[in-house]
């Protein structure tokens, strides 16, 4: 058995304020807003099954990728956090390519966004040996990592 899964097509992340999360993912990390809607398809809600009044949807390009980044916030429906640590059992992350670590962990750090280490970490072994890496925090607590991976 197996052999389902024929491609990639978006990590999805559940936020509190989409005017927030898009000033992080576009102002910030400059990921690209491909599109923004108000979602209320029955569809859509018998696959989510939950009773919210609509979804606000955007999708985010990853420049250099087709890879995208769908944010949603539930509209009309009690809405509480989860747990963000990365050792918690059902928390998430997703990576981002960056090019300079050292420059966009400061320039970034300097905007406010919180980091889970105090600076980039060197990989030391593994697939990704000698790339520098670090989690940064959406505002809602959504991990993101950044990598730079090693020059080739």
């Amino acid at each position: 058995m197996g052999g389902y899964v024929t491609g990639f097509y978006h990590a999805g992340v559940t936020v509190q304020s989409m005017e927030k999360s898009l000033d992080f993912y576009c102002g910030l990390l400059g990921l690209e807003l491909y599109s923004l809607r108000d979602a209320t398809e029955e569809y859509i809600m018998k696959i989510v099954n939950v009773p919210a009044e609509k979804i606000r949807v955007a999708f985010l390009k990853v420049p250099g990728s087709d890879a995208m980044v769908e944010l949603l916030e539930y509209v009309g429906v009690e809405r509480h956090p989860s747990s963000v640590r990365p050792c918690d059992y059902g928390s998430g992350h997703f990576c981002l390519y960056v090019s300079d670590l050292d420059k966009v962990y400061s320039e970034l750090a300097s905007k406010g966004v919180q980091f889970r280490s105090n600076l980039p970490i060197v990989s030391t072994a593994g697939l990704n040996k000698g790339a520098k890496i670090v989690y940064c925090i959406d505002p809602d607590g959504y991990l993101i990592e950044l990598i730079e991976p090693v020059k080739k």
